[in-house]
């Protein structure tokens, strides 16, 4: 089963928590601070491998989270960060955040690698705290909480010429003929529902990969059909073969078809315009082939302005002008840049780029619920989860920060007084202003 499309769960690893310690020794009273730090939690590293062609595997395990960072040690040891997480994809895998939609990588090389969930840092020890006011403070930190998303991949098959066309003219039989794929046939429309890979020997010492791509239909753009399942796959492929069925044997007019598919794909993506396209018109075995081929070249040349088009007669039953469409193609491959770029992609071009740059965000908010004064803002709730307030010296240092970041003013502002309860996430004291930390 073909699998092209898949919705997982990243988390980085926690980062490991800071420990109180201290020194014991002869003739040092409490021996001064000696608590190590927490080692980093493992990021969750996502990793083009070219031996994989399918999502299959992620219709199984949808959950991936990074190791946790040891917690610290005594004698001012720290605790050992995390390995990472490394999950390996196919190349053609385009990485989406699924809350906002951002593209968050477009992974097409061998070897290509990025990190969707970074780990949380280590929490420091209390050796970190020391200062000459306070040479053995009582204070450590938890552990960072690692990232984690819901990311969406969306593979794009990776191949060198893709065969688009109608149902039923005879896209699966040139790729059995032409390598050693063996492509499900049939005498009904969309017996092909997912894309099929093959490797083609051209002959010469040259070789390329060819996909047979679903058929397309009219409104594909829009979802028809296999619509959008089928057009994502169009985009890698840096040569295409437009298959016809010359012969018309479906009652179809051939350069109707030819048309119909290139609006589908222009406006699915305009830049599949100026993508190299070989006509390949198949059929020509068949009766009436020769007097419609001759018709289609007369109109081609009516509407195609400045491009260049080749037709090439071909017949998937009696290989008819198969070695000289292969030749085609390579000679075709061998003009065109290697990968094809990034920003010709629809996805990547229109959906923002994520960026993992971290921003300190000091902003906060006061509103009152009943008695209780509600105090929202990121960074303060985020050192309330870091640091462990068991203790004299990190409630004071924390106080110290309260009043740094203008929280005691605004709730001055706000109507509280000495006593008043207040609250930050799940943490509830009561309000007073006392005298300087000096930690």
């Amino acid at each position: 089963m073909f699998v092209d499309k898949a919705k997982i769960f990243v988390k980085g690893g926690n980062g490991g928590n800071g420990i109180v310690s201290y020194r014991r020794e002869k003739y040092v009273p409490e021996g001064g601070p000696a608590g190590g730090d927490g080692g980093n939690g493992g990021d969750v590293i996502f990793r083009v491998d070219e031996g994989l062609r399918t999502l299959m595997d992620f219709r199984y395990q949808k959950h991936f989270k990074g190791p946790a960072g040891e917690r610290g040690k005594v004698k001012s040891m720290h605790g050992a960060s995390a390995d990472d997480m490394i999950v390996r994809i196919p190349p053609g895998t385009v990485i989406v955040d699924d809350d906002s939609q951002e593209i968050i990588a477009d992974m097409t090389r061998h070897g290509q690698e990025v990190v969707v969930a970074r780990g949380g840092r280590g929490g420091r020890g209390n050796i970190r705290f020391a200062t000459i006011n306070n040479p053995a403070p009582d204070i450590c930190e938890n552990g960072e909480e690692g990232e984690e998303r819901w990311v969406t991949l969306e593979l794009k098959v990776m191949a060198d010429v893709g065969l688009v066309g109608f149902p039923s003219v005879g896209k699966s039989t040139l790729l059995s003929v032409v390598s050693g794929a063996k492509p499900k046939i049939g005498a009904y429309h969309f017996t092909t529902i997912t894309p099929n890979l093959g490797v083609v020997d051209v002959g010469d010492g040259r070789s390329f990969v060819m996909a047979d791509l679903p058929g397309l239909i009219e409104g594909a753009h829009e979802g028809v059909g296999l619509g959008h399942e089928f057009l994502r796959h169009v985009e890698r492929t840096r040569v295409i073969v437009h298959v016809l069925d010359i012969a018309g044997t479906e009652g179809r007019d051939p350069f109707e078809d030819w048309v119909k598919i290139n609006e589908e794909l222009v406006k699915y993506n305009e830049k599949l315009a100026e993508r190299p396209q070989i006509i390949a018109a198949n059929k020509m075995d068949m009766p009436e082939a020769a007097d419609n081929l001759e018709l289609f070249k007369q109109q081609l040349d009516e509407v195609r302005g400045d491009r260049e088009y080749l037709v090439l007669p071909i017949s998937s039953l009696t290989k008819q002008g198969i070695q000289e469409l292969l030749y085609k193609a390579a000679d075709t491959l061998d003009s065109v840049p290697e990968e094809v770029s990034v920003e010709e992609v629809k996805d990547v071009a229109e959906r923002k780029v994520f960026t993992f740059e971290k921003r300190e965000d000091d902003s906060f908010t006061i509103h009152r619920e009943d008695e209780i004064f509600v105090v929202k803002g990121t960074r303060i709730e985020n050192y309330l989860k870091r640091m462990n307030m068991n203790s004299y010296d990190a409630i004071m240092r924390f106080a110290q920060l309260m009043r740094k970041m203008g929280v005691d003013a605004a709730l001055r502002r706000e109507g509280a007084r000495d006593g008043d309860t207040v609250q930050i996430a799940d943490f509830t004291f009561e309000f007073f202003e006392g005298s300087d930390y000096n930690g």
